[in-house]
């Protein structure tokens, strides 16, 4: 494991404090001991762009601290030489960029022109291909911009971005690039005046005839012209975007910044993915909404979820992106982070971890973490192999709504998207199933063996690739893809966090009269676990295509029809002894918190988490995940008063209203107020809109304030959001687990005290059921009253 939960804290408290809290802002070697009411004092350096120690790319955009009479006699010197630095007066000193720094330490000094040095500072310089602090770069590595042939210059004039395919002279591919760095480049767009997407400039430099404008907050009504610049920083690809006006011959005319705002607003993407890939840039970072308020976008294809999930990574990738802006562009007023889902999850790390990044968050169809939804997603498909298959003559599960009985999600049938597309072949192959599906279905199938199944994996421009030394490389599970994260055991296979030691599945129902004792007994005697994903096989049907051709295998091959991934479950081996649980490496889970890649619950920023209801169409976005993440603030901090929670109500298979752009709003507003008024703090610069909330399908208001969501986390009546929004759970909520769902390993319990503290009441084992009980838990129960054991 590259980094410890020391290291993490270390980091961040260095953001932190180089980052002034969020103001963007590094302090110097002497201004960290230095009395500002010292005249000898008086002239302090500093880095505006990022950490000190984290700077990349071989410059950096600086600040010295002076007084109006002393800015003519100073000069900077770096590594001992005279720097020539073109140095603006800015209100408190000067500021500028620095470039030619060298890799490693740099002493950067400001002088009195008679050559006493007044300040100094260490830059200590990271490639821009990276990594800093992520450790050694995943390879193999596939870019996803193309050019014609090695060496050969990408050209800038287009708005493709260009690349790297290593071919030979013949054009030949013949591998492809370590780092994927392409020559930045920039593109125009504009907006219609009849509205819709952008679209680029006209080639030959006219002025399109349906131009359209926007009206700055100013009062500015200007062309709706858009400049991108695109390039590539920690090996994936970069964008930044704002309003510019149309581009001339002059090339100045690139860094024009008078429509920008001052604000920036950095776009995560969500997505699934085991990395190996440069990605893409997301189309989201052009938001014509956004950008004509002003603001500008900026975003990178490593802070894509659906290129990988190591959000170390991301957040690295993060930090070096607004550097480059800030260099380029200025300091911003503030940085809003705004992404849905992958994206959601990327902002609450980067915010926990990386202080100083962001100023304010936009999750939208939130989790609160990735690492932690393997823990009851992976149940899916146990369960639902165990009711259509181990248990397929039960009437119970026959019966769509009952199967939330067992994985906590919601059920439904009977509209397009939610019925079970594989039924009738279930049904002709002598399994059970019901008309519709649980969430595990459409949203979770196939989920388990692309985190779990080293043999089952995506391979990204895939022609590109040698399939001998590259493909058949590659471990394709999200643990290999954070080796670097979780470690590697003996055999060189990285550590695994799916454990499901003393999980007494549907619990909870059997406490409510849902499922029997009988049944309870038989579905935990039956479920089973994982295989370690060294012994795993290569999925079946339906992965890899569910056309005519795999159908008739599916019906001919025994085995070959396999939803549930069966063939990779650790079932009982005979009916004597119950199937084995998964136990896995207490190293890997203790790495994913020690990592940082746990959500802890610390928000220092303001968030309006708001998300869509669409739990009637079995999305994997589920509503009560807000909640999760407001129990581990509560957890946390005490309070969760910096956390807004806003739902948006859906029907199925009709347009979604969304309050995002509502949301932006109230977040600038709630970040101005927290400028202009420091000492009042988050909690006390909320606007009025800055509350928990809930909104109708058409997006109207519907409720507003403090106890709207009483009745989730708390035992007050319910609150008008609360009944309007129904919550579902998990698979693991349904055993008894809490609502946050960040416990790995539970601590565990004799049998006869479970019986004993009440844990099956109102049932009470007989003495042949407690027999079976510990037969099936023989190292015990989950006690869920105590805290998770893989926590540090």
């Amino acid at each position: 494991m590259i980094r410890s939960m020391h290291a993490v804290a270390a980091l961040a408290a260095a953001l932190l404090a180089a980052c002034g809290g969020g103001a963007g802002n590094a302090p110097s070697e002497t201004a960290q001991r230095a009395n500002p009411a010292d005249p000898a004092m008086s002239v302090v350096l500093s880095v505006l762009s990022s950490p000190a120690q984290w700077v990349s790319g071989g410059d950096a955009r600086i600040h010295v601290r002076a007084a109006p009479g002393q800015r003519d006699k100073l000069e900077l010197w770096l590594n001992g030489s005279r720097a020539d630095v073109a140095l603006k007066e800015v209100a408190d000193g000067l500021e500028g960029v620095i470039g030619g720094l060298k890799a490693g330490d740099n002493r950067l000094e400001v002088r009195h022109r008679n050559a006493n040095v007044r300040d100094a500072i260490t830059l200590t310089n990271w490639p821009i291909t990276g990594p800093m602090f992520t450790g050694p770069q995943q390879t193999p590595f596939v870019c996803t911009t193309i050019q014609g042939a090695v060496g050969r210059q990408p050209k800038v004039d287009s708005a493709t971005p260009p690349g790297y395919r290593v071919t030979n002279a013949q054009g030949q591919v013949i591998g492809y690039s370590r780092d994927c760095s392409i020559d930045t480049f920039v593109s125009y767009f504009y907006r219609r005046h009849s509205g819709g997407g952008l679209v680029a400039l006209p080639a030959d430099g006219s002025r399109p005839a349906d131009m359209g404008t926007t009206t700055l907050p100013d009062g500015r009504t200007v062309d709706f012209v858009v400049r991108r610049e695109i390039g590539s920083i920690n090996r994936f690809l970069y964008s930044i975007a704002m309003l510019a006006p149309l581009p001339t011959a002059d090339t100045a005319a690139q860094d024009d910044t008078s429509r920008w705002n001052g604000k920036l607003l950095y776009w995560f993407q969500g997505g699934v993915a085991i990395g190996h890939s440069q990605g893409t840039v997301h189309g989201g970072s052009m938001n014509p909404d956004i950008l004509g308020q002003g603001w500008a976008i900026v975003h990178s294809s490593g802070n894509n979820t659906g290129t990988h999930y190591n959000l170390n990574l991301s957040g690295e990738t993060a930090m070096m992106t607004k550097e480059r802006f800030i260099e380029r562009y200025g300091v911003p007023t503030y940085t809003v982070g705004l992404g849905g889902s992958g994206g959601a999850i990327q902002q609450y790390h980067i915010a926990r971890n990386y202080p100083g990044v962001l100023d304010g968050l936009l999750p939208v169809q939130s989790y609160p973490d990735m690492v932690t939804q393997t823990i009851h997603v992976s149940d899916c498909e146990l369960l639902e192999h165990y009711m259509d298959a181990t248990d397929r003559t039960n009437p119970k599960w026959h019966v769509t709504k009952n199967r939330t009985w067992l994985v906590g999600f919601n059920a439904e049938e009977g509209f397009s998207g939610v019925n079970d597309p594989l039924r009738d072949l279930k049904l002709a192959l002598g399994y059970a199933s019901a008309t519709g599906s649980t969430e595990c279905i459409p949203a979770w199938r196939g989920l388990t063996p692309l985190a779990v199944n080293p043999l089952y994996g995506q391979a990204p421009n895939a022609q590109f690739w040698d399939p001998i030394t590259d493909i058949l490389a590659i471990r394709w599970t999200h643990f290999d893809d954070l080796r670097n994260v979780y470690g590697v055991d003996a055999s060189g296979a990285a550590r695994v966090t799916i454990d499901n030691v003393g999980v007494q599945y549907g619990l909870q129902s059997l406490k409510e009269g849902k499922i029997t004792p009988d049944e309870f007994l038989h579905l935990n005697w039956h479920v089973g676990g994982w295989k370690h994903p060294s012994e795993m096989a290569q999925e079946t049907f339906p992965f890899f295509g569910t056309g005519a051709a795999e159908v008739q295998k599916a019906l001919t091959i025994p085995g070959y029809f396999d939803p549930w991934s069966r063939k990779n479950m650790r079932l009982a081996a005979s009916p004597d002894a119950p199937a084995p649980r998964t136990a896995r490496d207490p190293l890997a889970m203790r790495a994913a918190y020690t990592s940082g890649h746990v959500f802890d619950g610390r928000l220092d920023v303001p968030a309006i988490d708001h998300r869509q209801y669409m739990e009637r169409e079995l999305d994997m976005h589920n509503a009560h995940q807000s909640f999760a993440v407001r129990q581990r603030t509560l957890d946390r901090m005490g309070h969760s008063h910096h956390l807004v929670i806003w739902f948006t109500d859906t029907i199925p298979n009709t347009p979604k209203a969304s309050q995002t752009l509502e949301a932006l709003a109230v977040m600038d507003q709630w970040l101005a107020n927290l400028r202009a008024n420091p000492k009042g703090g988050i909690a006390g610069n909320k606007p009025p809109m800055a509350t928990d909330a809930c909104f109708d399908r058409d997006g109207k208001l519907m409720h507003a304030g403090s106890g709207v969501w009483d009745g989730i986390l708390d035992a007050r009546p319910a609150g008008a959001c609360t009944q309007a929004f129904p919550l579902y759970g998990t698979p693991r909520t349904v055993a008894g687990a809490p609502i946050h769902g960040a416990m790995y390993r539970c601590a565990l319990k004799p049998v006869e005290q479970a019986v004993a503290d009440g844990t099956y009441a109102p049932w009470t084992p007989s003495a042949d059921q407690v027999a079976t009980l510990k037969k099936i838990f023989p190292s015990g129960v989950c006690d869920y009253r105590q805290p998770d054991q893989a926590r540090p």
